[in-house]
């Protein structure tokens, strides 16, 4: 068996950000991105990167506040400027159409991406990335925005004043890792941990991630804006469901309805992680797709 050199770190500037990525080299081969989901990083896409490296030129972002990218200086994220950063890291390739794999949030601002430049997307790929459901959008606006500005306002006085939270030793970070996603094997929960934490000066470990990360904003684009942009989608698009998720399916909500050339599959024992949950079963249905 070949041994690999593992992937190069690249950077490039988005909106006065230095942001991170991985380039798993072969260009020349076609661009594959690869775009993690919040609260998580680029090296979470690494056996999935191994096993596509030989056939194309394999790159995963760290989105802004997460991995080894800056974070910003108001903790402010939103998807658009997340579709910005994508946008520029494939502007900055100068390579395209690219073929885009993308989980959850990654999900969510890959598909705008794919229709706000519907040429430069060859086919993609979304684990969960329709945001929430249609039920759990009218849940949440059932509360007054007046009242839920208020909240808002609150939960980002208060992160403000929250460092990262630390743990001792990583393999406490380990345990919070396999707390919080128990189909994991001990060898990929430990991979995540070791690429998704830095050691603080003290020696305690924390999470890469900004603590803002956990407040959203109180709306983003209007649901017809995001109806429209999916519509926009001109490349084959395969959404992908964990069965045993906290996502909703979008063929049974009717967000299917909004693509032109979309393809539901969902996973049994997977939850939201469905790529790490049945990886052997995602690489093959990957491949077919590809």
């Amino acid at each position: 068996m070949t041994l690999h050199a593992g992937p190069t770190s690249q950077t490039f500037i988005s909106q006065r950000l230095r942001l991170h990525y991985l380039d798993w080299g072969n260009r020349g081969k076609p661009p594959l991105v690869l775009v993690h989901g919040g609260r998580d990083h680029a090296r979470s896409w690494d056996w999935v990167a191994e096993q596509l490296r030989e056939d194309w030129h394999v790159v995963a972002l760290d989105h802004r506040g997460h991995g080894d990218s800056d974070w910003v200086s108001d903790g402010n994220y939103s998807a658009n400027d997340m579709v910005y950063d994508l946008a520029q890291l494939i502007h900055q390739l100068g390579v395209g159409p690219v073929t885009i794999v993308s989980h959850s949030m990654g999900g969510n601002v890959s598909l705008r991406y794919a229709g706000t430049f519907p040429d430069m997307v060859k086919k993609i790929v979304a684990i969960e990335g329709l945001g929430p459901s249609p039920k759990r959008q009218a849940e949440m606006r059932a509360v007054p925005y007046p009242q839920r500005l208020n909240e808002w306002i609150g939960k980002k006085r208060a992160a403000s004043g929250r460092s990262p939270r630390k743990y001792d030793s990583i393999e406490a970070a380990f345990a919070r890792m396999i707390e919080e996603n128990s189909y994991l094997t001990e060898e990929q929960a430990r991979h995540l941990t070791v690429h998704g934490v830095n050691r603080n000066e003290d020696g305690t470990y924390s999470w890469k991630f900004d603590p803002h990360l956990n407040v959203w904003a109180v709306e983003d684009i209007a649901d017809e804006f995001l109806y429209q942009t999916w519509a926009a989608i001109s490349a084959p698009t395969l959404l992908l469901y964990g069965a045993d998720s906290w996502a909703s399916n979008p063929e049974g909500d009717g967000r299917l309805d909004h693509f032109a050339n979309a393809e539901v599959i969902e996973f049994e024992n997977a939850g939201h992680w469905l790529h790490h949950d049945q990886f052997d079963r995602f690489m093959a249905t990957l491949r077919d797709f590809l």
